[in-house]
């Protein structure tokens, strides 16, 4: 069995406005150091090291964010994330639903 890795990274970013806006939410922006949120969340995830681990994490992201996310997994290393795009934002139990339909597909 493999475990996939998921990371929610929607959201409008209004909880940290002024830095964080709608267009740039907080994820994609570094809060904490050098990488963003959304790329400390993925080197913590490679850092797991376990060969159960597929590489290649879920990132249930919007329309918006997808070229900026795609391009912040880049920059860290990993290759051909499995991004996957909510049609509407309706929280996290439809967005954890939908990344589960594409793990088992």
């Amino acid at each position: 069995m493999t475990i996939k890795s998921v990371i929610l990274s929607g959201g409008s970013g209004t909880r940290l406005w002024p830095a964080s806006r709608e267009s740039y939410p907080k994820q994609l922006l570094p809060l904490t150091g050098e990488n963003s949120l959304l790329q400390e969340t993925a080197v913590r995830l490679n850092g797991i090291g376990d060969t159960t681990v597929d590489p290649r994490p879920i990132v249930v992201t919007n329309e918006e964010y997808r070229f900026i996310i795609a391009e912040q997994l880049r920059q860290i290393g990993v290759r051909s994330p499995q991004i996957v795009l909510e049609p509407v934002g309706r929280n996290t139990a439809p967005a954890l639903t939908l990344a589960a339909r594409v793990a088992v597909e």
